[in-house]
């Protein structure tokens, strides 16, 4: 049997707010993908912000670990090339492209695209990255194929010129019903919209060349909806994500899969599926047990961390089936507005007071009783038991993999651009380092 091609489609801020979710946010074409494919109901990033998501996932390690503590377009940048997947395929006979966005590096600090070791640059215009990867696909490449395909959608700014009616919208489920608030998220719908024709324009590629049936489709976003306490926030509503894959058996049937999975688990999927030996470096499990029908559980543990943003905002986090629990370590007495990005949603919550409520150093939640992580249990004397098996298993996996923020505070790399952690927006002009 061949090889599988294999599409990698991501999105920017989108979180799990689409249609393939419940949420009405019309998206015709992932909701197809999801009603022929495997759709993960609780899929986590390993961060919720741009570059260290996606080295996390394409390197099957934490961010840390791969080197990624900041943003590409800022400064920072993987550690080891080698590192990324694509190298790990090549050695199995894959040839691999790129259309839009990779987020790893970034050529006004380092190289740009051409770092990573694609085979080949279809572009690096997010806004041609549907053309360029159909394109790519009509031309039947000879060899299997991974094809990463990076849109900038859902990524603010939002559109404003459109036809949803905010009147019929549900703001995310952290804030209020508000004008505000629904008119931004009718901006978000509207964007996700045109994210869902684009990936519709890819997948007919794939029907119209007939190879439809003999690829593994990925779809999958960075973190979050860029709201406050969503996007940068290591609560749900940060890390949660989308994950749909769609191929052939065990890749079919319109099923849903309620286990914990994260986006480094993956790069040993894809090893475990193709029979390639996985590289020493990866840290996930593979997902195959759980498509097979093996297992109802590959992991008891997630983690997920921040380390930079547009700002510093240093904190960690682990999630079990029913708890989470979050440590920070910059002992702030106010959000870090630097690592939200503005909009009408921002500006309700600043005018509701929000800048003067001082973040906890910790965090627990009892996502059971508490999906929306709201009350935090951290001095609830009934909790000291579960309160001590977080933080044992936070602490242990931060040695596990050498988190440099064991050692205390992380330097900035030299070069790198930040914003000041008490500035009110990441506009504002950089920091002197």
């Amino acid at each position: 049997m061949p090889k599988p091609n294999i599409l990698y489609i991501h999105s920017h801020d989108s979180g799990r707010y689409l249609q393939p979710y419940g949420h009405a946010v019309p998206m015709p074409n992932l909701q197809r993908l999801a009603e022929q494919g495997v759709l993960f109901r609780r899929a986590y990033c390993a961060a919720p912000t741009c570059s260290p998501s996606r080295a996390a996932l394409l390197t099957g390690q934490s961010p840390h670990s791969a080197g990624m503590l900041g943003l590409a377009n800022r400064g920072f940048v993987l550690r080891d090339f080698k590192q990324h997947i694509i190298h790990t395929l090549k050695s199995a006979g894959y040839t691999s492209a790129l259309a839009g966005i990779q987020h790893l590096t970034n050529a006004k600090y380092h190289r740009g695209a051409e770092a990573v070791g694609y085979d080949q640059i279809l572009t690096t215009d997010y806004g041609q990255a549907h053309t360029a990867a159909a394109d790519f696909i009509r031309a039947k490449p000879a060899k299997p194929f991974w094809l990463t395909v990076g849109f900038f959608e859902t990524h603010r700014e939002y559109p404003t010129a459109h036809d949803v009616n905010p009147a019929y919208v549900q703001p995310p489920a952290p804030f209020p019903d508000t004008p505000d608030t629904r008119q931004d998220m009718a901006n978000y719908i509207a964007m996700a919209r045109t994210l869902d024709e684009k990936i519709g324009h890819v997948l007919d590629a794939l029907d119209e060349t007939g190879q439809r049936e003999n690829t593994l489709v990925i779809y999958t976003t960075d973190h979050g909806l860029a709201f406050p306490d969503m996007k940068c926030s290591l609560t749900d509503h940060g890390i949660g994500v989308a994950l749909i894959m769609h191929g052939a058996a065990p890749f079919s049937g319109g099923r849903a899969i309620d286990a914990m999975v994260s986006h480094i688990d993956i790069f040993p999927t894809l090893c475990d599926l193709l029979d390639i030996d996985p590289p020493e470096w990866l840290q996930g499990h593979s997902m195959l047990p759980l498509l097979r029908g093996e297992a109802d559980n590959i992991r008891d543990e997630i983690f997920a961390e921040v380390s930079f943003h547009a700002a510093y905002e240093p904190k960690r986090a682990v999630r079990t089936e029913r708890y989470k629990f979050i440590r920070r370590y910059d002992q702030r007495e106010s959000p870090v507005l630097s690592n939200i990005d503005d909009g009408l949603a921002k500006s309700a919550w600043l005018d509701a007071g929000y800048a003067e409520r001082a973040p906890a150093p910790e965090q627990l939640y009892d996502t059971a009783l508490d999906p929306n992580e709201r009350v935090n249990l951290v001095d609830d004397p009934e909790q000291a038991a579960t309160l001590a098996d977080m933080r044992a298993r936070l602490d242990r996996w931060m040695r596990d993999t050498d988190d440099p923020l064991l050692q205390g505070h992380i330097p900035a790399p030299p070069g790198v651009e930040l914003n000041d952690p008490d500035g009110s927006s990441p506009r504002d002009p950089y920091m002197e380092l």
